[in-house]
């Protein structure tokens, strides 16, 4: 009997590759002829191309090629496939390169190809632009106030698109009978993904099949494949093959289709020779997508007792320059639809402009919406507990969802769906029974009696995973433009090894092993005879990619649905081997056997050789135990819990100094728990980083001011405490599984619980809220302000 090992926290099968240099990354990869390309990018935020000039560039040796917007006009502009808003959504997208306007800093505009990297970057500086600058807008809600500069002529005002949910009439009838309503701006500001790898591409063509190969650092390769085939290049989907390598990190922002990777493609029609692209990091923070970037207004009502009873948010997204693959998604479906949290609020309403801006692309990074509505709502019920003089966490507790109320449709907001299962109350109660808050209040009285400004701060929170439901997500005004179900197939060879394909992407998740822990239980096999295989378009299922804490609940799902049907096949063919009904045949631990004799079994390499040989099979039965499945589920999942954090504010400086952080998740079943801890680690430390120290800034002229590393200020190690992490297990109804989806939930819950914890330190001073992120001197200026006041 092989040991089970779902549940336990076995080493991922990915990481030797990965330790030993073994993993072919994107720029590892070389092909003979290689060619080399480099981007012209503009220096202007928003400018006119009167004229390019590319005939030094051209003449320098080593040059192949130089390339100019007007060069690829047969190519069409990217598509943006989540068009929220409906009728109302004017969407204007990039080209390979632009060729008569840029609408950002960083916008392509020519290309140069050369026989190596270094010529094709110093040629790019031969290139001649003539610009006519125009004026530029960089703020959200100022772009859409009469006399801003217009970038596109198909949205007034600079508004993409507008979008609302709940219900506006009863909600202001709330507030307007509220016995408190308490009015806040809250700034989400924008940050920049940053993965350790940097975006990057090679093409191939092969003129005489007149097909590609794309090598792409991509989240979702067989995405890639359709938008490019169908949308970019009108050809048929089969004349491409799109590999994403080994990629290193993403965090949303290689979830899209991106200019380059169709330029790359377009390049090598026409030259004959493989080109690659490979992205500097400077590149990286002027082209590659930001997060977040939310002017949110708020209004919450609530009676004396503590009990809320409305909330109204109006939102300005910074959209960007042009629109990226799925950017009014962000800010709409999987934002203002969670603006309930885990609360009982009868009365909720809530207003998004989607609008241009002289910016970079704007779309989902690492929780994508979820934080920036987590924080809306955790933000706003400190408020409440502040202006009545309330225990932060009796707010919480008052307004909980109750444990016997699920499902629970969150006044409609969900728009059909509803929250599958939870027990909120129970998880705070854990959290502050690992915090020992009584204890730390004492601890904080003692330190404010002594002066010093100590805070504790909470985030209860929720978030939505599995973003799957096709008919929900296609849903008129959703505007998303596909399905989101999942694939996989699974074979067992002669010899009863496993290899499991999957149209789910790894890139440094750990699915790998989570997938082959789930096919050793289901089929009693060791872990290490099973093969996952991914990311190539060519050899695996279609499939959506790897989003949303999507590939558990969606992807693995299919897997197993796929172990059932070779279990039931596999049973059928133990029958007819043991001359026994099929309704007596038992599947366990790896073997079927006869009701009662379990003695007389066979096990799955027995069957599995027998089904490869077929020299005896039922009548009517197919050689093989292969199977794929194509999983759609019924609903989303919505994990959730309750992180705790203790800070200290200097007096002098401003800087914040981190104490305690306790977590406590619930997502349902856990596959692997290493893996989960690992995902909060690096969630937790996301959102503490943008409740601290990262920003995007952009100057007046749309310059990027945070544009290296020496600039855009990532959390180091020795600046952040120890996680102290535990779980309730609270499985989804949703899948049989019983999982939720991990991998944001440190993200989407960390930012607001140490905001609150500096807002908490600070409120002996008579501070209610300062933006973030709560640099020292954003907080040094907050206490001399409340001094002199």
């Amino acid at each position: 009997m092989v040991a089970k090992v779902v549940g336990t926290s076995i080493k991922r099968r990915e990481d030797p590759r990965l330790i030993t240099g073994e993993a072919k990354y994107l720029d590892d990869i070389q092909l003979p002829g290689m060619s080399y390309m480099a981007i012209l990018r503009s220096p202007y935020a928003h400018a006119k191309i009167k004229s390019i000039n590319t005939d030094a560039a051209k003449a320098h040796p080593g040059v192949i090629a130089v390339f100019t917007g007007k060069d690829f006009m047969d190519v069409n502009p990217l598509p943006c496939a989540w068009q929220a808003g409906g009728v109302k959504n004017n969407a204007n997208t990039p080209r390979v390169l632009e060729p008569e306007k840029v609408t950002f800093t960083g916008a392509g505009v020519a290309c140069v190809v050369a026989e190596d990297r270094y010529t094709a970057e110093d040629a790019l500086a031969l290139i001649e632009v003539d610009w006519e600058p125009l004026d530029v807008v960089v703020d959200a809600e100022k772009a859409t106030k009469a006399g801003a500069p217009q970038l596109h002529e198909n949205a007034p005002n600079n508004v993409c698109m507008e979008w609302e949910c709940g219900n506006a009439d009863s909600t202001a009838t709330a507030l307007n009978g509220a016995d408190v309503v308490i009015k806040q701006r809250l700034i989400n500001q924008r940050l920049i993904p940053t993965p350790m790898e940097a975006r990057g591409c090679i093409a191939q063509y092969y003129p005489a099949t007149e097909e590609f190969t794309v090598w792409m650092t991509s989240q979702a390769p067989h995405v890639m494949r359709l938008l490019m085939t169908a949308f970019v290049f009108g050809i048929p989907e089969t004349k491409m093959r799109v590999i994403s390598p080994q990629v290193g990190g993403g965090f949303g922002a290689k979830i899209f289709l991106y200019p380059e990777y169709c330029l790359a493609a377009a390049v090598t029609r026409k030259i004959g020779r493989p080109v690659k692209w490979a992205e500097t990091r400077s590149e990286n923070y002027v082209a590659t997508t930001h997060g977040r970037d939310h002017i949110s207004d708020i209004e919450i009502g609530a009676k004396r007792d503590g009990t809320i009873t409305a909330l109204r948010v109006h939102t300005y997204a910074n959209l960007g320059g042009t629109l990226s693959t799925i950017a009014p998604g962000i800010p709409t479906t999987l934002y203002g639809r969670l603006l309930s949290g885990v609360y009982k609020i009868p009365n909720i309403y809530c207003k998004v402009w989607g609008v241009y801006t002289n910016t970079g692309m704007v779309d989902a990074y690492r929780g994508a919406g979820r934080p920036e509505a987590t924080y809306v709502v955790e933000r706003a019920v400190d408020l409440v507990a502040d202006e009545l003089g309330l225990d932060a966490t009796e707010v919480r507790r008052k307004n909980f969802i109750p444990a016997d109320a699920f499902p629970y449709d969150p006044q409609g907001i969900l728009s059909g769906l509803k929250y599958d299962s939870g027990n909120y109350e129970m998880n705070l109660d854990k959290a502050l029974e690992v915090f020992d808050y009584k204890s730390m209040l004492e601890q904080q009285a003692k330190a404010r009696a002594a002066g010093r400004l100590v805070g504790i701060g909470f985030s209860t929170y929720i978030e939505i995973c599995g973003v799957a439901p096709s008919a929900w997500i296609g849903l008129p005004g959703q505007g998303w433009g596909a399905g989101l179900w999942e694939s996989a197939n699974v074979r067992v060879h002669l010899t009863g090894k496993v290899v499991v394909t999957t149209g789910s992407q790894n890139h440094g998740q750990g699915h790998e092993t989570s997938n082959a822990q789930v096919v050793a239980d289901e089929l009693g096999i060791p872990v290490d005879d099973v093969i996952v295989q991914h990311s190539d378009t060519q050899g695996t299922p279609f499939g959506y990619g790897t989003y949303g804490s999507r590939s558990t609940a969606v992807g693995t799902v299919a897997v197993y649905n796929s172990l059932q049907k070779i279990k039931e096949k596999a049973k059928k063919l133990a029958a007819h081997l043991l001359e026994a009904d099929v309704e007596d045949m038992v599947w366990e631990d790896g073997k079927a056997f006869v009701k009662g004799s379990p003695d007389k079994a066979k096990t799955i390499g027995e069957l599995a050789a027998a089904a490869a040989l077929g020299y005896s099979l039922p009548r009517g039965m197919e050689p093989f135990l292969d199977d794929t499945s194509y999983y759609d589920p019924p609903n989303c999942t919505f994990p959730f819990g309750t992180h705790i954090c203790t800070v200290e504010v200097d007096r002098d400086t401003g800087e914040v100094h981190l104490g305690r952080y306790v977590a406590v998740d619930d997502v349902g079943n856990v596959i692997n728990p290493m893996i989960v801890e690992g995902q909060a680690h690096g969630g937790i430390v996301q959102g503490i980083a943008q409740a601290l120290w990262e920003g995007a800034v952009y100057s007046e002229d749309g310059q990027l001011l945070t544009g290296t590393l020496m600039d855009y200020a990532l959390p180091k190690a020795d600046v952040l405490p120890h996680f102290e992490l535990t779980r309730t297990v609270t499985p989804s109804p949703v899948n049989p599984l019983g999982v939720k989806g991990a991998g944001e939930a440190g993200t989407i819950a960390s930012t607001p619980a140490v905001v609150n914890a500096v807002i908490d330190a600070l409120s002996p001073l008579g501070i209610r809220h300062v933006d973030m992120p709560l640099t020292p001197e954003r907080v040094w200026k907050a206490m001399q302000n409340a001094k002199s006041q």
